[in-house]
């Protein structure tokens, strides 16, 4: 791939779209950050429950929010999360705080903290970022805007695959949780989930996750020969 210079690439889409796989080799290849929102999310989440704070107070939250720490170390097979200073890198991706996260993320107080410390992670370019708003309210300026969807029984069928979930009641639990965590994403009121009017809209419903990044590249290609 051509590198005249760093971008600003944001990547978007539904849980198992594969955005959070595509940006991290996307980032790995260009030699770029991968700056994962939902990791952001996830440890805050993480942090109301280990300190049993409703994850419905907005408000609770926000101060939260205030008074945390959160970095995104890159390592040679992703991120690194440390949450004031701890790894957190597995735990977060737990199914309870998987849950937890899709709530603590729609608060828009909580949002207003995270999205500006977002911004201040990708001011200088050289990053790939993916979430559910970034194309959108984030970096509303990015340089390239991928929005990735995919057929939602196809997308529960990876995040089954994905968790090592093989008997009826968890997969059952894994759809469940996904099409509700749908809905509350594409019905938020701050940030919902949307492409941006100017993003490259790709269904990855019928490719593999080398097909899609291969479509990703191309994009991506055509913006650095600009």
């Amino acid at each position: 791939m051509t590198r005249s210079r760093q971008l600003v690439i944001a990547i978007d889409g539904p849980a198992g779209s594969g955005k959070s796989t595509i940006a991290a080799r996307l980032a790995k290849k260009l030699g770029y950050v991968n700056l994962e929102s939902g990791a952001m999310y996830r440890a805050l989440a993480l942090k109301a429950l280990e300190e049993q704070i409703a994850v419905d107070d907005g408000l609770a939250l926000r101060r939260l929010a205030e008074a945390t720490t959160i970095e995104l170390e890159p390592q040679a097979d992703g991120n690194r999360v440390l949450l004031d200073g701890r790894d957190v890198s597995q735990r977060i991706r737990e199914a309870d705080v998987t849950l937890a996260a899709s709530r603590v993320s729609a608060h828009p107080p909580v949002r207003e903290i995270m999205v500006a410390r977002q911004r201040e992670l990708g001011a200088q370019g050289g990053v790939v970022m993916e979430g559910r708003d970034i194309g959108t309210a984030v970096f509303p300026k990015a340089d390239v805007k991928v929005f990735l969807d995919a057929d939602a029984r196809i997308r529960a069928e990876r995040r089954v695959a994905q968790d090592g979930t093989h008997t009826p009641d968890e997969a059952r639990r894994i759809i469940e949780d996904l099409v509700q965590r749908d809905q509350r994403d594409r019905t938020r009121a701050a940030s919902p989930l949307v492409p941006a009017t100017d993003a490259v809209i790709i269904d990855s419903t019928d490719l593999s996750i080398d097909q899609a990044l291969a479509q990703v590249e191309a994009v991506v290609e055509r913006r650095l020969r600009a």
